[in-house]
Order: structure tokens, then sequence, then C-alpha cells
């Protein structure tokens, strides 16, 4: 977690009002995390602090491509990130208030910093699609054609359809079915 140490804001020196800050993404953020979803990628972070008497306001804007694995051929394929995300952060001393929520993170009034590469980390794992698949990209060359001539022939569906012609019961069975 050495590396994500550039991802520390220290704000107690800063004046109030809005401040810019500017990160670059790569393989090696990714690499920090160690079951992510996200191996390889290439984003642009920009930040901008608001901060006030009793909290800041921290506004994410990424903008990148990421790599995921396709569904369906398993090839890698680029996948376009483009969000803007709010965190609210406070500062409080009662100990009662301690709870941090999704949209508000609760800080101790003697602290000094926050690290922002977690909030980074959780808003790009989450705009990775739910299923990627080549074809759904526009991608020209689609899935691998290779691989899924693979697939198909370990799948049970292949084997299916021998037996089936090999076997005169099968045929029995599946007229039963139809009727």
């Amino acid at each position: 977690m050495k590396s994500l140490k550039e991802y520390r804001v220290s704000y107690s020196g800063l004046k109030l009002g809005k401040h810019q800050f500017e990160y670059d993404i790569d393989d090696r953020f990714f690499a920090e995390y160690e079951y992510s979803l996200v191996k390889n990628g290439a984003l642009k972070v920009e930040l901008e602090l608001d901060k006030q008497e009793t909290m800041l306001v921290l506004q994410f804007n990424i903008n990148g491509s990421i790599d995921v694995n396709c569904d369906v051929c398993l090839s890698s394929m680029p996948v376009t990130v483009s969000l803007q995300e709010r965190q609210i952060v406070k500062f409080s001393d009662d100990e009662d208030l301690e709870d941090d929520t999704e949209e508000i993170i609760i800080l101790a009034r003697n602290e000094h910093e926050i690290n922002v590469a977690t909030l980074i980390y959780e808003y790009i794992t989450l705009a990775v699609p739910f299923f990627n698949r080549c074809d759904d990209e526009g991608n020209s060359k689609g899935c691998d054609k290779e691989m899924l001539e693979k697939l198909s022939q370990l799948s049970g569906d292949h084997e299916e359809q021998e037996q089936s012609s090999v076997d005169p019961r099968w045929e029995a069975l599946k007229n039963i079915k139809n009727k």
C-alpha cells in the first residue's frame, strides 16, 4: 500500500474554498488491491475538494478505460469509464456519530488528511458492467471464434447430440415428451 500514499489529501493546511487535485490511475494502482475485478486500466481522476467550516465536499470526475474479460470468450477487452461522484466528509468530536454511511464519512476534528484511494477504487469497481461481451462494445472483431468453438466442443450439448444419434432409445423418449 506504499504506492497509495500519493492519494492522501492533507486538508488541514488548505484555505476554505475549492481546491483541485489530479491523479493518473494505472496498473500499479489496481495491483494494490489483491482481489480486484479490474487488473488493468488507464484513467484520469480530477478531484475537486470544497473545504468548508464543518465538512469537505469531494467531487470526483473519473474518465478513461479499464480492461475486463469477456464473459463469453474470456478475451480481454476495453470498457470506457466516465463517471462523476460526490462524497461528503463531516468532522465531529461526538463518538456517537462515528458510523460512516454511503453518503457521509465522519472524521474526528483532530485528523488532518483523508486517503481517497479507496473511494476511487470503489467508484471504478462499481463502474464495471455486470455482463461483459465483446459484441456489446461494438467491437468489429466480436468474440474469439476459436475460443467459442472450443467451448462448444467442451459443453454437454455437443455430447448429447452425438448420443441421441447413436442410441435410438433416446428418440423414443423425445417423442413421449412432445405428446
